[in-house]
């Protein structure tokens, strides 16, 4: 890897950590409608092995998918940080 390598490297780990900073409230899970008639949207998140539902309602489901539009930009920014990061270990590059 030359140097040029190992600079753009760098330049957008900084640039992810800025965006990492800049994301808000994160939660894991997402926004489901439930029902048939009377459909009403719950955040839905996996704890443990159960699947546990909170009530919005119409007020709260803009946030809540805020949060977890949020959640999914923090796992992509670290899989390319990790990606990143494997490149500058496995050619050595210190920190």
């Amino acid at each position: 890897m030359d140097k040029r390598e190992i600079a753009r490297i760098e330049r957008r780990l900084k640039t992810l950590q800025k965006r990492l900073g800049q994301l808000g409230p994160v939660m894991r899970g997402s926004v489901v409608v439930i029902g048939t008639r009377n459909k009403q949207p719950y955040f839905s998140v996996n704890v443990d092995g159960k699947t546990r539902l909170i009530y919005l309602g119409k007020a709260r489901a803009p946030r809540a998918r805020e949060y977890s539009a949020n959640y999914q930009k923090l796992r992509d920014i670290a899989e390319e940080m990790t990606t990143l990061n494997m490149a500058r270990l496995k050619e050595d590059v210190g920190p």
